[in-house]
């Protein structure tokens, strides 16, 4: 399995940035209201991407007190990790799509919070995208070159 390319995940999120942003230019004069709860929700999220990459790479590694861990859940574990990253790269280019339009309404009260919570998101997905990452890159075996697993 290839490890994830950044340069594909950033392209993802200015396609998805750009695509939003003109769905929302064409179809809104005032943007509709952004919940706040996907922040947390995606910063949980990625606490789990990234602590379960931790435990994945002390069981790989065969650290004391760990179980050694089955290939195929490795696997399971990598396939996990480079979905979260390209979902995570859709919705960060969501959000900073949203935030893009709101940057023209600022001089309200509603987009300028809008803009806050859409910012926090994205960048919640930047974080979340980071995490998948490193759990993809605790799947690797030990000792083999770059991009074999």
């Amino acid at each position: 399995m290839k490890p994830s390319n950044p340069g594909v995940l950033v392209g993802l999120v200015v396609v998805f940035a750009v695509i939003t942003w003109g769905l929302l230019r064409q179809s809104y004069s005032v943007v509709p209201t952004l919940p706040w709860t996907a922040v947390p929700t995606v910063l949980l999220l990625a606490i789990g991407e990234a602590y379960t990459g931790w435990l994945t790479r002390a069981r790989i590694l065969r650290r004391p007190d760990t179980k050694p861990v089955e290939p195929l859940a490795v696997a399971r574990l990598a396939a996990l990790a480079q979905a979260t990253a390209y979902a995570g790269a859709a919705f960060a280019g969501v959000f900073a799509g949203f935030v893009l339009r709101v940057l023209d309404l600022l001089d309200l009260d509603k987009p300028r919070q809008d803009a806050i919570v859409g910012g926090g998101s994205f960048v919640a997905c930047v974080i979340l995208i980071c995490a998948a990452l490193f759990l993809e890159h605790c799947c690797r075996v030990p000792g083999k070159p770059d991009g074999e697993s």
